[in-house]
């Protein structure tokens, strides 16, 4: 192991794997400090991510809305099917291969650039100084010029519901669920939630979704949010807003949720298995020594600066355990940043294009300002708004619920933002992220010709319809 490293990475998830091979591209000898384990018991890298958060979850929405679909809209294109039935734990070991080969490609991925990868914890000490702790317990101080955190975030545990790992779980446990339990209370209905939540109620749980907030998906544009509302209600989830947990009793293999609802009255509702997912928290647990010079902020975030810079010189920190939204790919770009700055260069993240994605069936996904924040901020904008049912490839797909809506300026036409509820809407979130970026109008869409038919067009006509040039649906009148 070398004397000294030009950088040292604390956590291998999305910001900190692809913040140490971005350092080894340019040539600085780096090491990435891991803690996570298989269940084997074997040092694996990808954090929370890619072991029990974005990628296993998108494989069992994806498996769950593969069953529902067969067992319930094929006939809808004339395919008539038998019993269909699900195999559960296959189901499970399915995400687990796919975790298994991303996990070994990051491995590769490290080999490859010249990544010293470390399975351990990793301390920030005073000068510039890392004390490296491998599983079998010994200590060791390596000597770096930069430090990066990236040490990730972990899930809020609540008093009123303690994680036992059994009936009551967290986002980790539901994911590893070998049976589909016949009812089903999640606490929490925002992105966790609701994705946990639907595919279990696709796979035929009775899913109740307790939310203490008064909003649903308050994050959200609120037009998005109503839609997606009665959409998920149609799918059969019970969502119940301004609703408290007070207290959980397990009683055997149940658990009694006693929770006040929207009145004020105590109501209690029994479950076969409760999901706690009330959001995350920066995870730090002994991370940072005293002296270290790295300072927390008022919500326990490591303070950085606008390029991810703490308050101690050669410290870093990036993704979760800093300010911003708790999402794999602005933790990504930031780690790039990072890289890249600690190698001279002056590179800058936009940090207003940052696309948020639910993957629920419909997917939501956003970019930019809402309308509701545009108001509140008094600025004049014009709204682009296509519905799905309106397009001919939503149609042949049989997938026409939600719509595209596209704010713009109203004396640049800039493009301030998008918010998606419908198929595909990941993807198609991002071509205006893109346009964006290059500080586009809605006429510069407008005037882009889009292949047909593609549910790309539903894009293309929103922002046709922010001037009033909308072709496939009647124009709504132009604010003043």
């Amino acid at each position: 192991m070398p004397d000294k490293y030009d950088v040292i990475v604390v956590g291998a998830g999305p910001a900190g794997y692809v913040a140490a091979i971005r350092a080894a591209q340019l040539g600085l000898k780096t090491a990435c400090i891991e803690k996570w384990t298989n269940a084997e018991g074997k040092g694996v890298n990808g954090g929370t991510c890619l072991n029990v958060g974005c990628i296993p979850s998108k494989a069992l929405l994806d498996s769950s809305h593969k069953y529902h679909e067969t067992k319930t809209d094929l006939t809808n294109h004339g395919i008539n099917v038998g019993d269909v039935d699900i195999d559960v734990k296959a189901m499970i070991g399915r995400k687990g291969k796919i975790v298994k080969q991303l996990t070994d490609g990051i491995a590769g991925l490290f080999k490859s650039n010249g990544v010293t990868s470390l399975f351990g914890t990793g301390k920030i000490l005073a000068g510039r100084q890392v004390e490296y702790t491998d599983h079998e317990g010994n200590k060791q101080i390596l000597a770096t010029d930069n430090i990066i955190i990236a040490t990730g975030s972990q899930p809020i545990d609540i008093p009123v519901a303690p994680v036992n790992g059994n009936t009551i779980i967290d986002s980790t446990g539901a994911l590893e669920l070998t049976e589909t339990p016949k009812r089903l209370g999640v606490i929490g209905a925002g992105v966790i939630g609701l994705e946990l939540g639907s595919v279990w109620n696709r796979l035929g749980s009775n899913v109740v979704l307790l939310e203490a907030m008064d909003d649903f998906l308050a994050m959200m544009d609120r037009q998005i949010s109503k839609e997606a509302k009665k959409v998920f209600t149609k799918q059969g989830l019970d969502m119940r807003l301004s609703c408290r947990v007070t207290a959980s009793e397990v009683k055997g293999n149940e658990v009694v949720v006693t929770y006040q609802n929207s009145e004020g009255k105590e109501k209690q509702e029994v479950f076969d298995k409760l999901i706690v997912c009330v959001g995350r928290r920066p995870h730090t647990e002994g991370l940072l020594a005293p002296d270290c010079g790295v300072n927390l902020d008022e919500r326990g975030f490591i303070f950085v600066n606008d390029q991810c810079a703490t308050n101690a010189p050669g410290v870093w920190a990036v993704g979760d355990v800093v300010r911003g939204p708790m999402l794999a790919h602005k933790g990504s770009e930031e780690g790039v940043m990072v890289a890249e700055r600690i190698a001279g260069q002056k590179t800058q993240m936009n940090y207003d294009i940052i696309p948020n994605v639910i993957y629920t069936h419909p997917e939501i996904a956003a970019v930019g300002k809402t309308e509701e924040q545009l108001k509140q901020a008094g600025e004049s904008y014009n709204l682009g708004i296509f519905p799905f049912i309106a397009s001919g490839r939503a149609l042949a797909a049989d997938e026409t619920d939600g719509m595209v809506k596209m704010i713009a300026d109203a004396k640049t036409d800039r493009i301030l933002g998008c918010h998606i509820i419908g198929p595909s809407a990941a993807d198609l979130v991002q071509q205006v992220a893109i346009a964006m970026e290059f500080g586009s109008t809605a006429e510069d869409i407008g005037m882009t010709v889009f292949g047909h038919p593609t549910l790309s067009e539903a894009v293309h006509e929103a922002a046709l319809a922010v001037n009033g040039h909308a072709i496939h649906i009647p124009n709504r009148k132009k604010r003043k």
